[in-house]
């Protein structure tokens, strides 16, 4: 029935590991629809469900992309990190280029040093001592892959309910089309049939 439909959202269905739940697979129409009455308010249900589906899909598109720019630059700023603390101390100040934005650099000359300083967003800068800012950087370089792996895996995910509404919305599409030809059949019949009960004038 078209009730049934709508289980595909509720709070009881099976859910992958975000919580984005299951589309529901329609094997036999007869279980979602008993007459073509409920046909409309059932393929209503399914595209419903498909746009929902579609909007998670795009938002974690989003994501995805925001963490293909994040990631290589903790990965860089990782590595920076490591090269400093290869430093000794007395030795001499290495020159290198820091970028100021996208197209301005500057140069500078580095000296052993026991403390960076990290931006952690919202305009914060806090210093922090080499050790530290290692483990951190490595915190977020692993909770940003996490992250991305399991957008990625919610991508695919998405990408079969979606596929999986669209083939309910076929099945149950061409079982009303068939009970229609088969109403009409019926009806073509039974007129058959009066007309031959029907004495001639």
């Amino acid at each position: 029935m078209a009730d049934s439909a709508a289980k595909g959202s509720s709070k009881d269905a099976p859910t992958n590991p975000r919580g984005i739940p299951y589309a529901p697979f329609v094997d036999k129409v007869e279980d979602y629809v008993s007459s073509r009455a409920e046909v409309e308010s059932t393929l209503k249900s399914f595209q419903e469900m498909i746009s929902k589906y579609q909007f998670m899909e795009v938002n974690t598109q989003r994501r995805a992309a925001g963490l293909k720019d994040k990631i290589p630059d903790i990965q860089k700023t990782l590595d920076t990190v490591r090269f400093l603390q290869t430093r000794k101390p007395g030795s001499e100040p290495i020159e290198t280029t820091f970028e100021l934005n996208d197209t301005l650099y500057a140069r500078a000359h580095v000296p052993p040093t026991e403390e960076v300083y990290l931006w952690l967003g919202a305009n914060v800068m806090l210093s922090y001592p080499i050790p530290e800012a290692e483990t951190l950087l490595e915190s977020k370089l692993s909770a940003a892959q996490q992250t991305m792996s399991n957008c990625e895996e919610d991508l695919d995910f998405l990408r079969e309910q979606i596929t999986t509404l669209e083939v309910a919305t076929a099945r149950v599409y061409n079982w009303d089309v068939g009970q229609r030809r088969k109403e009409k059949a019926d009806g073509g019949d039974v007129g058959g049939e009066a007309a031959k009960a029907t004495p001639n004038g």
